[in-house]
């Protein structure tokens, strides 16, 4: 059973010049699976103050692979939030939960928990399919309850975040138990580490088809003898975690170590593009850089980048996460997503931004709701369809986790 709404107050849709004077109509879900996603639009994934917790935060989600019996069928959507019991802070006692939905995101499954390190901070899950198996790999980090990012920054919790990594072949009915990958996806001189959040990529064309890529984020030391505490933004840098067996083993790929201030690569998400190349699209933490979003490509498969991130200046975006996704339409390419908060100085506005040119420039988007928003992720929710699984409220951004089903006909870019 889940809880259903409309879209929040003050819904509207901007910049695509097909919808200036239109809205996004919306419909209460479905009691139950049969024909329910021909005829619901929004819904509430997680909402704060309930199953124990105080808040619920960090979206992420994935559509599974349809069971061999029916190949036909639609896959299970896949939503995963951490879970904070106590308090709305980042650290503390925090888990990974999920819920599943099987008539594409109308109604729900109970609030699963999937990892849970008793007291300590559970966090970042990063889901991503294993191309070919179905498998569900999940992505998490933790560290204890007391350890702060800014402790962790400054060198004063050696232990750090720890990086684990789980797996289901029931479409996260049941899960394995975690197993620690700290040494294969982290350097010695790094402090902070965070993965993704939102979902994971699996490359599926090209020279290293099948291969998972998990972006991620980290901080370096300052140098010998410099004042510096290590909470200066200038040490974030990007990097991404590879698997070419399907996530039994990882490795670094490429990793941006410049700390030069002008683009601070923070939390990083991933998008293959139809010509084969990544495309990375991050939080820009506090750069000089004359943007709050940055980008970059690679032309094998994560291992290195291109060029250096460099800012996306036609993207006006609140200091937050977002989320980007390469489209089908049609058994063709569609247009590369973008969804981010695009209230300038505050988090508000939820917007999807649509690329057909590979992320060089971006439509001024489809505004999901003027309401508080933040955290987002994206995720083809059927045929012609999209999915936006994000924070937002009337009160604050961190109210709800709901999701939205969009047809990808309305996020088109502009010609």
């Amino acid at each position: 059973m889940s809880v259903s709404s409309p879209l929040t107050r003050g819904t509207v849709l901007v910049g695509l010049a097909a919808l200036l004077c239109g809205c996004v109509n919306s419909s209460r879900a479905a009691e139950g699976s049969g024909g329910g996603a021909a005829r619901c639009e929004s819904s509430v994934v997680f909402r704060s103050g309930t199953g124990g917790y105080h808040t619920f935060r960090i979206p992420a989600v994935v559509t599974t692979a349809p069971a061999p019996a029916a190949p036909g069928a639609p896959g299970t959507l896949v939503a995963f939030a951490e879970a904070r019991r106590h308090s709305q802070a980042d650290a503390g006692d925090v888990d990974v939960v999920s819920r599943r939905s099987a008539d594409g995101g109308c109604t729900w499954s109970p609030v699963q928990v999937v990892a849970d390190a008793g007291a300590d901070t559970v966090g970042n899950p990063v889901p991503v399919v294993v191309p070919g198996t179905g498998r569900l790999v999940l992505v998490t980090c933790r560290n204890a309850a007391t350890a702060t990012e800014r402790t962790i920054l400054e060198g004063k919790r050696p232990a750090g975040r720890r990086v684990y990594v789980q797996h289901s072949d029931t479409a996260g009915r049941t899960w394995s138990p975690p197993t620690e990958i700290t040494d294969q996806a982290t350097r010695p001189d790094w402090r902070w580490y965070a993965t993704g959040p939102g979902h994971g990529l699996a490359l599926t064309h090209g020279p290293h088809t099948g291969r998972l890529v998990v972006s991620a984020d980290h901080s370096t030391a300052p140098p010998a003898g410099s004042p510096d505490t290590g909470a200066e933004p200038r040490y974030y840098g990007g990097h991404a975690l590879l698997s070419d067996d399907g996530g039994a083993t990882w490795r670094i790929g490429f990793a941006d170590d410049t700390p030069d201030g002008r683009v601070n690569a923070n939390e990083t998400t991933a998008a293959q593009l139809p010509d084969g190349r990544v495309y990375f699209n991050t939080r820009d933490q506090h750069g000089t850089a004359p943007a709050s979003r940055a980008d970059a490509y690679s032309g094998d498969g994560g291992e290195t980048l291109d060029g250096p991130f460099a800012p996306t200046e036609d993207v006006t975006a609140a200091l937050s996460e977002g989320s980007v996704l390469q489209t089908r339409h049609g058994g063709h390419a569609g247009p590369l997503l973008l969804s981010a908060p695009a209230g300038p100085e505050a988090r508000t506005d939820m917007t999807v931004r649509a690329s057909d040119d590979g992320g060089l420039t971006w439509s001024t988007g489809l505004r999901l709701t003027a309401d508080p928003a933040a955290y987002s992720d994206l995720v083809e929710a059927g045929p012609g369809t999209v999915g936006v699984l994000y924070e937002t409220g009337r009160r604050t951004p961190y109210d709800t986790i709901t999701f939205t089903r969009l047809p990808l006909d309305r996020l088109r870019a502009p010609n």
